[in-house]
């Protein structure tokens, strides 16, 4: 009897244990019908239960901009997948669900046509809020607009173009051709993308705050200010590699990346408030003293903080931008000797008829604003290099209200759309055969006289494109145009043998371990007069994609 009663009572206490795993035995069941279904209507890269999509970007993470732009094209002419980082039921199809596109009509509809559908969106404009708050680059709606509007009125007035040749040529011959000099046959070279940071910070600093760090000395010394702001930006940029509520409760314990933010800021503060008050005493034709004198919407003048934010957001933008362009434009014409010679060439023939034919004199001072705007094929040459490396490689958008973009793909509200910059310059369906070809002749009229733009402006979106086209392009193009010119009238670079030139994975497309080159003296000569045969033909070469190394 006692044997029965305890078999029974056993079989009491293994019931509920057994409807229990029946039941996660059912759900689990149901989970995978689910995700079945839902990876079979999405045409992205390979997903995994609960993690999705994830784990591929994790395995591509060192080539992730040439893994999107490989998934993309197996995807024909539509140029366009849908994957999803969150599948769990109710949120896959919405905060969980990206879109990716490199399609020009898709990206002339997300930039423009549906413009007010496709903000920032709160994800990105959160994690960026500590260090650019509400400034241009980081908001949307009438905030935005207001800043755009006045912004506009200062980035179309010639003083200003002139006042970034006057601190590019002054940074130029004071400091750089210096540096360049002393590293002249260097056995250990020199990193240029270093130096072409340290350039490029010093003339946003300048045009912006009207104060020049000098964080381009001969010594190569740290600048606290330059310091705090890239560790700020790093540690921003981190919040991005996890899921929101994680920053957030670091940034709440005050611990890693958010500890290092929280020290950066501080110092980026002290910095920035400073400077307002020394702008505020004595003002100057920079851009932060012209933002001063304007007005808010409501006639008053803009409190201090939204002056740190504006004068930040055009400093995240001006310096790291134009510095990773001319990088990948170096290392570029390393690769294509026809390519230099011909801008060497094009300035020889300009420099000749401004300053002789005495070239010890071409070098005494870097070329100024006339003589850079006549540079047309090194315009294509830079313009060529932001079609196959711009500077930022990829943007995301917010989609607001269910739309149907114009290739027929559904993007339901709440999702997230990316679009990726570095891809449209590498698709066969959209620039051709020669797609991935360096060829600066493609941005030039058929006799090579005049820079003729892309007819269909949104097959190159290095500038963005819509009503967030970047409002500096042409004072960028004026910067690279003079270091590129000044860099190769004094000096030839070469590659140090064994170096690696990687991608970084991140915002910009820096090179993860710099660009060290060898730097040699420049002989002009030889570019005076050239024989037409000299002229090498441009022929077919291919540029590689992520890494590269020297011979």
């Amino acid at each position: 009897m006692a044997t029965a009663m305890d078999a029974g009572a056993l079989h009491l206490e293994l019931h509920p244990a057994g409807a229990i795993a029946a039941t996660v035995v059912a759900l689990a069941s149901a989970y995978m019908v689910w995700f079945w279904a839902l990876s079979r209507r999405l045409s992205g890269p390979p997903m995994w239960p609960l993690v999705g999509s994830l784990p591929s970007v994790v395995l591509n993470r060192k080539r992730v901009h040439d893994w999107i732009a490989d998934n993309l094209r197996a995807t024909g002419e539509a140029a366009t997948y849908q994957t999803c980082i969150l599948p769990l039921p109710f949120v896959a199809r919405r905060q969980g669900l990206v879109t990716v596109t490199c399609n020009p009509r898709n990206l002339e509809h997300i930039l423009r046509a549906r413009f007010d559908n496709y903000p920032k969106g709160p994800m990105w404009q959160a994690a960026f809020h500590d260090l650019l708050g509400q400034g241009i680059f980081n908001s949307d709606g009438e905030t935005w607009l207001l800043q755009r509007k006045t912004a506009a009125l200062e980035f179309t007035t010639r003083t200003l173009r002139q006042a970034m040749a006057r601190w590019a040529n002054r940074s130029i011959k004071d400091r750089l051709w210096r540096i360049l000099a002393d590293h002249c046959d260097a056995a250990a070279g020199v990193d240029l993308q270093d130096l072409l940071l340290r350039l490029t910070f010093d003339n946003i600093c300048g045009l912006t705050f009207g104060k020049d760090p000098e964080t381009l000395s001969p010594d190569l010394s740290e600048n606290p200010f330059a310091n705090a702001f890239d560790e700020a930006t790093l540690a921003t940029m981190q919040r991005f590699l996890f899921p929101s509520f994680l920053w957030r409760i670091k940034k709440a314990l005050g611990i890693g990346s958010e500890q290092s933010l929280r020290k950066s800021l501080a110092v980026v503060d002290q910095f920035m408030t400073e400077t307002i008050a020394a702008r505020k005493a004595t003002p100057s034709d920079d851009l932060l003293s012209r933002f001063m004198k304007k007005r808010d919407s409501n006639g008053k003048a803009f409190p201090e903080d939204v002056l740190q934010w504006i004068a930040l957001n055009f400093l995240l933008a001006g310096r790291d931008t134009s510095s990773v362009a001319l990088s990948w434009f170096f290392w570029t014409i390393m690769q294509r000797p026809d390519v230099e010679r011909k801008v060497l060439l094009e300035i020889a023939s300009v420099l000749s008829e401004t300053r002789g034919d005495d070239t010890a004199s071409w070098a005494e001072e870097p070329l100024d604003f006339d003589e850079l705007d006549r540079l047309v094929y090194l315009k294509a040459a830079l313009s060529e290099t932001l079609r196959l490396y711009p500077s930022v490689p990829q943007d995301s958008k917010y989609v607001v209200a269910d739309d149907v973009l114009p290739d027929g793909t559904v993007v339901p509200a709440g999702s997230a759309i990316t679009y990726s910059i570095y891809s449209v310059g590498r698709m066969e369906s959209i620039w051709g055969k020669d797609c991935v070809e360096f060829r600066p002749e493609r941005w030039l009229s058929a006799d090579g006289s005049r820079f003729e733009p892309v007819k269909d402006a949104y097959r190159f979106v290095a500038f963005n494109g819509g009503p967030r086209t970047c409002l500096g392009k042409d004072l960028a193009y004026l910067q690279m145009k003079s270091i590129a010119s000044a860099v190769l009238l004094r000096h030839s670079v070469e590659l140090v043998p064994g170096h690696q030139v990687e991608q970084k994975m991140s915002l910009t497309l820096f090179m993860k371990n710099g660009l060290r080159v060898n730097v040699k003296p420049r002989d002009l000569a030889s570019y005076v007069v050239p024989p037409p045969e000299e002229a090498p033909p441009l022929g077919s070469v291919v540029m590689p994609t992520t890494t590269a190394a020297a011979a």
